[in-house]
């Protein structure tokens, strides 16, 4: 029998969530990410040195003041990485806007037009990229004049229903709903233990796929930030899967069957409808504190990491 990986790859499409050069190589996924988070690996060594290197190099280069040279000279890693990336995986590269610039939508477009012209300029057309873009109101609003100019979006730090409506309202090209980050919350706050059916993570990514499939939405559910294998296989069917290397490795070694648990054709009741309007997301999102304290605390996170990573580029640029 094929291995559980095998199967799922005949029901979902599987991407690597990682942007580690070696790793995808060894993977061999559909698509792939880069982010800050991956880029600091990087700037510590790895097989992604040498584009450091060549980022810093080019950053010695540049006139201007220091801050806005580092800033820079972090966009163009984060392009070259997704260029050396878009040369391994067959699909697309997922590459992040600053995660500073989430509640500001004017800036994200501004953001996300460059990266697209810098990956022009390497040869990389938008059609391999997706921008990705934390799903705050600002973000939402900027996905849809990029949807509407052509360039694909992957929004994430999704939580709930409020986030996947208007994403969908969008016309985002892809959503990443967590499921890990969910299951974190509900158990710090006292909740489980869970079977994976029971798992309020997967229970939020079957409610969203249900409400998408039920009224004919294209844009793409993707699952991320899982714990466990259980949660993978209570998903499988799920248009896309962002899987870990370990969990990949994990299920590449399992046998037995894995059943089709998510089928566009025959989806869960629909929940009710969530707002689309500002007030009214706004106002569903307060209303569910896990969703609105994780999705401050991913972008947070973000931050950080980005911060971390641009002092690093910073120091380098000066030695």
């Amino acid at each position: 029998m094929a291995s559980k990986l095998e199967q799922l790859r005949r029901m979902s499409v599987v991407v690597a969530d990682t942007g580690e050069i070696e790793t995808v190589r060894r993977l061999k996924p559909q698509d792939c990410t880069t982010n800050p988070s991956l880029i600091l690996k990087a700037v510590d060594g790895g097989a992604a040195a040498a584009v450091v290197d060549e980022g810093v190099a080019w950053g010695k280069r540049q006139s201007g003041a220091p801050e806005a040279v580092a800033r820079a000279v972090c966009d163009r890693l984060a392009v070259s990485l997704g260029v050396e990336l878009s040369r391994i995986v067959p699909g697309r590269v997922s590459t992040e806007v600053d995660a500073d610039l989430s509640f500001d939508t004017e800036a994200t477009l501004a953001k996300a037009r460059a990266l697209i012209a810098q990956y022009k300029e390497r040869g990389v057309e938008r059609d391999r990229i997706l921008i990705k873009i934390a799903a705050t109101w600002e973000g939402a609003q900027a996905a849809r004049i990029l949807q509407a100019e052509g360039v694909d979006c992957n929004m994430t730090l999704i939580f709930g229903l409020p986030q996947a409506a208007i994403c969908a309202d969008a016309r985002a090209f892809l959503i990443s709903p967590f499921v890990g980050r969910i299951l974190d919350w509900h158990v710090k706050a006292g909740g489980g233990p869970y079977s994976p059916d029971e798992d309020p993570g997967v229970r939020s990514v079957k409610a969203i796929y249900a409400d998408y499939k039920s009224r004919g939405v294209e844009t793409v559910v993707m699952a991320a930030s899982f714990r466990n294998a259980g949660e993978i296989e209570a998903l499988a069917g799920c248009d896309r899967l962002t899987i870990s290397p370990a969990l990949l490795d994990e299920l590449a070694g399992a046998d037995g069957e894995l059943p089709r648990r998510l089928d566009p054709a025959t989806p869960d009741a629909a929940p009710a409808a969530a707002p689309t309007d500002e007030a009214g997301f706004r106002f569903a999102l307060n209303q569910d504190p896990m969703a609105t304290e994780k999705l401050a605390e991913g972008i947070r996170q973000f931050v950080k990491d980005l911060n971390t990573l641009r002092g690093l580029i910073a120091k380098r640029l000066e030695s």
